[in-house]
């Protein structure tokens, strides 16, 4: 089903796989008549002839990227719009799409959602932007329907910002990098090295665009295969696929940590261009006819078969009938691994969901940029016509991704086929994939078409005994399993048609309700406030030294953004940088914010050049410690914060809260064994947190610690890539923290103390 190849490899003429090795040079001049040359054919990607074209830098090894257009939703916009109006901010520079998909409902904090709303369309107006409304559209979406272009590049402030199916390379950061986009600024990163995905055959009737997705993320996940590194889909079995099948896999290559995706395109995603009256966006692209790729994915498309992602990580996965056939073993299996996420804080099993031997599930939901698709729908209502979901505790809900794709569900009859078997069809909105929305009941366990399964994702809260449970599965099957009342059923049990309705896109309904300004500003405007909407705090300077107290110890193999900062009930006080701090580690370490405020109390009196050890006793002994080895040290160049500990943090979204809300309570750094993903290293880089590296297994400290950090301004000024630190205890226990390599620009902003900081200081 899937293989991965060890080295490089080449790919000639779109269809012949080389692997890479001593006699691959021969071979390739034997097949081309041409002298092989690894690095001429690494240019023949499609990747990298879309960064060359994007790139201001002149070199191609350090690259700086100005995209075409950027998008967020409105549990971001506001942070980014308010970072960039006080750095300067005078007009979207690009175009700029507004989406408001996550705090859609308005349902939790009086007023607060809506205020960012008339936040958003105030500033689209101001700045000369576009505003989608509440309900038409989730943000990936409106971008696939009208931003994408073949050759083009786009930035969103959403993990899930993958449009490569349709030719557009586009990737998910924190909000200051949208920021730097919009005060004309670049996207700095070294030349990222492309992985080939060789897709071949055709997938059997029943397997969906989730089932691909999954296998692949099971296959690369966990080795870090394609990590930071662009996937490029390649081979004869594109040609097989559907847009919205192509589309389906590729917005789940986020959850293989890779930084971006493309595709090669074809007459399928001409025809979509066309359907949606945009025929002048499309470009052909293609491999060269010798390309060289630093890694192959290969998959054959006929092998594959429904899958599921068990809890807490969309790379558990397994074939529905492997699982259905050892049921007991791997949901014993899964006990364990869930304990590890869960901490052991609360009792967890899902082998109560057998019954007779088979497994039985409460939820269904087919839903947001993954799941709600027209053809995944279509489909899944094929499965479902003329079944019931039944009276009992089994529920379905079906979220169609934009308002055009639910309208034209209503006139092809599809709708009426899904509302009459029980399932509830809704508006578009992206609440099902992070606990916003159809929250399942305690214990429960919810199967799902959406983008990810982590710990309390769905709703739940462990800090309270609450614990639920999200298993990715795709539409098809979902709905296979719905038909048979919620007893788990791969979908090539259906033997039944699939009828391929037609899709006929009808824009009007974003002609008549989308503000789009055309790109022209109205500085005349004046930007609609709530109390909610809050300026982010000063923030200080790297000081000269560090004192750092470990404040949290994370040992879980992977740490998500979710758990750094919770979503769902928090997405309300996205707009408010100090309440939303409260909620920071709140699933995970409960006892971290009371740890971060503490010894934030020195910092402020340091700033106020009072006394910081008056404020906080403990520090007493440290500081005569210090100051038996640093003689030098003093209150005035040597700030006073907190560090948390995790093994591999940064998984999973993009939100920049999950740095900023450690920065907003005092935090100077992270110290991890690696970073998950780029995205989440550069939101602490534009926090001014410094990303502190230790080897694996080295841990030379423990929560409570305090850790004494000298000259580290100079390190960072000079671009050192390891600094000496101390464990301050009855003496100074000395270790070594990795900085990794940082550019000119990350270095700055980690010395003026963030990226507003950094902007303010005319840099």
């Amino acid at each position: 089903m899937i293989k991965l190849y060890e080295g490089g490899t080449w790919l000639l003429n779109g269809t012949e796989l080389i692997a890479d090795g001593p006699e691959a040079a021969a071979a390739v001049e034997h097949k081309t008549g041409k002298k092989a040359d690894r690095q001429e054919a690494a240019r023949n990607t499609i990747a990298y002839s879309i960064l060359k074209e994007h790139n201001t830098s002149g070199n191609m090894d350090n690259l700086q990227i100005k995209f075409d257009k950027l998008t967020s939703h409105d549990i971001t916009f506001v942070g980014i719009i308010q970072t960039a109006r006080a750095s300067g901010l005078e007009k979207f520079p690009i175009p700029y799409v507004l989406t408001n998909c996550h705090n859609s409902l308005c349902a939790v904090g009086g007023t607060i959602n809506e205020d960012d709303h008339m936040f958003g369309l105030t500033c689209a107006k101001k700045y000369g932007g576009v505003y989608v409304p509440p309900h038409q559209a989730v943000i990936h979406q409106f971008a696939r329907e009208m931003l994408a272009g073949g050759g083009r590049m786009i930035l969103g402030s959403d993990s899930h910002t993958r449009y490569g199916a349709l030719g557009t390379m586009a990737m998910g950061e924190g909000g200051p990098e949208l920021v730097k986009q919009l005060l004309g600024r670049t996207y700095d990163i070294k030349c990222p090295e492309v992985i080939g995905v060789y897709l071949t055959g055709k997938p059997v009737p029943g397997v969906g665009p989730q089932d691909v997705a999954l296998a692949i993320i099971g296959a690369v996940f966990a080795n870090g295969y394609v990590k930071n590194k662009v996937m490029e889909f390649v081979g004869p079995g594109v040609e097989n696929l559907s847009a919205d099948f192509r589309i389906g896999v590729d917005v789940m290559t986020t959850e293989t940590t890779c930084l971006s995706s493309i595709w090669k395109t074809d007459s399928v995603i001409k025809e979509f261009y066309q359907i949606h009256g945009r025929e002048e966006e499309y470009k052909e692209l293609n491999p060269g006819a010798v390309t060289y790729y630093d890694g192959m994915v290969y998959v054959d498309l006929s092998l594959v078969r429904p899958m599921i992602a068990m809890p807490f990580h969309p790379s558990n996965t397994y074939t529905i009938e492997e699982l259905n056939s050892n049921l007991m073993d791997i949901l014993d299996d899964v006990e364990k691994k869930a304990q590890v996420s869960l901490d052991g804080k609360i009792p967890y099993t899902l082998k109560d969901k057998v019954k007779d031997g088979k497994l039985y599930v409460e939820q269904g939901i087919i839903a947001g940029c993954a799941g709600g698709g027209f053809e995944n729908i279509c489909d899944a209502a094929d499965i479902l016509r003329g079944t019931s979901i039944g009276s009992d505790a089994f529920t379905l809900s079906v979220y169609p991704a934009s308002t055009p794709i639910y309208m034209e569900l209503a006139k092809n009859g599809v709708l009426a086929d899904l509302i009459q078997t029980g399932a509830v069809v809704k508006t578009a909105f992206c609440g099902p994939c992070f606990g916003a929305g159809d929250t399942p009941a305690n214990n429960a366990l919810s199967i799902r078409h959406s983008t990810r399964n982590f710990p309390n994702r769905e709703g739940s809260k462990i800090q309270n005994g609450q614990i639920s449970s999200v298993a990715l599965m795709d539409a098809r099957s979902i709905a296979a399993t719905a038909a048979n009342k919620g007893r788990l059923t791969p979908a090539t049990e259906y033997a039944g048609e699939y009828r391929k309705p037609k899709y006929y896109f009808d824009k009007t309904i974003y002609e008549n309700r989308v503000f789009d300004s055309k790109g022209k500003a109205d500085p005349d405007v004046e930007i609609q406030f709530g109390p909610n909407i809050k300026d982010w705090p000063a923030m200080p300077a790297l000081t000269e030294n560090l004192v750092l107290k470990v404040v949290s110890e994370i040992h879980d193999p992977v740490t998500t953004t979710d758990e750094l900062i919770p979503s769902g009930e928090t997405s309300s006080y996205r707009s408010n940088p100090l309440k939303l701090a409260e909620f920071a580690l709140s699933r995970k370490d409960p006892d971290y914010v009371g740890l971060a405020k503490e010894i934030q109390t020195a910092e402020k009196a340091r700033e106020k050049e009072e006394c910081p050890a008056c404020t906080l006793e403990e520090l007493n002994p440290v500081w005569s410690r210090i100051k038996e080895f640093y003689p030098e040290s003093d209150r005035y160049t040597t700030g006073i914060g907190s560090t948390i500990f995790a093994v591999k943090p940064g998984d999973g979204s993009a939100r920049e809260q999950a740095a900023s809300c450690q920065k907003v309570l005092g935090g100077w750094a992270n110290i991890a064994n690696e970073y998950a993903t780029k995205r989440y290293r550069s939101n602490l880089i534009n926090w001014g947190m410094l990303p502190f590296l230790i080897p694996e297994g080295d841990l030379p400290f423990k929560k409570g610690d305090y850790l004494f950090i000298p000259g580290i301004r100079k390190a960072v000024e000079e671009g050192r890539t390891e600094v000496k630190a101390y464990v301050v205890g009855d003496t100074l226990k000395e270790f070594t923290l990795g900085l990794g390599e940082m550019t000119d620009d990350e270095r700055e902003i980690i010395l003026e103390g963030c990226l507003i900081n950094y902007y303010r200081a005319g840099k």
